[in-house]
């Protein structure tokens, strides 16, 4: 017989309406707890101390290849749902809502104050008076670049190689190879041949 742990666990990728809360429910806030523990001491970690740094991350993330470095403070709903590849940086003041799981790919670069959510709440009002929400899966594929205060909402991909603009609030998924910018996040132009010249004259932004 299914659990009410595992009903709402199963709906927790699947954009489906679910209440995180509640009889029964004892071992996801447990989850919950538990990464929170875990990032309180990362977050407490003194500037010298990367190895326990990295001990912390392989213990609260999902997977971790090697060469990552998350600057404190960093906050997640979980950390247990989020999946990063190798060489993977990111500056102050990551936010990442993990309820559903985040897939972050290798070579990946997110400056300050970015913010991934996986979660949302109904429009309608009654629907949310019992704290019902949604979650959707985030996948930011190879060698992307996020500026700072970029903000990712549920369900988006973002393509290997591109570029979102500080500021920025992705709402649709962005294509590969492409530098996107704005509220909401559109496609400005494609990544060139042109790109390789760095300088005052290069095409920069």
């Amino acid at each position: 017989m299914t659990s009410q742990y595992d009903h709402v666990r199963a709906r927790m990728n699947s954009g489906e309406l679910y209440v995180d809360v509640g009889e029964g429910l004892e071992a996801l806030e447990a989850e919950r707890t538990h990464g929170k523990e875990l990032l309180y001491d990362f977050n407490h970690t003194r500037p010298g101390e990367a190895g326990e740094r990295t001990r912390l991350l392989r213990e609260l993330l999902g997977a971790v290849g090697g060469s990552v470095w998350i600057e404190p403070p960093f906050h997640a709903a979980y950390g247990s749902h989020i999946f990063i590849g190798e060489g993977f940086y990111a500056n102050f003041n990551l936010v990442i809502v993990d309820d559903a799981d985040v897939h972050i790919g290798d070579r990946v670069m997110f400056g300050p104050n970015v913010t991934i959510t996986t979660a949302g709440h109904p429009v309608e009002p009654s629907l949310r008076v019992s704290g019902t929400q949604y979650s959707v899966p985030v996948h930011i594929e190879d060698e992307v670049w996020i500026g700072g205060n970029a903000v990712v909402m549920p369900g988006v991909t973002i393509g290997a190689g591109s570029v979102i603009g500080a500021g920025s609030v992705v709402t649709r998924d962005i294509p590969a190879r492409v530098v996107a910018v704005g509220v909401p996040c559109r496609v400005l132009r494609p990544i060139g041949p042109e790109d390789r010249q760095f300088g005052s004259r290069a095409r920069n932004r």
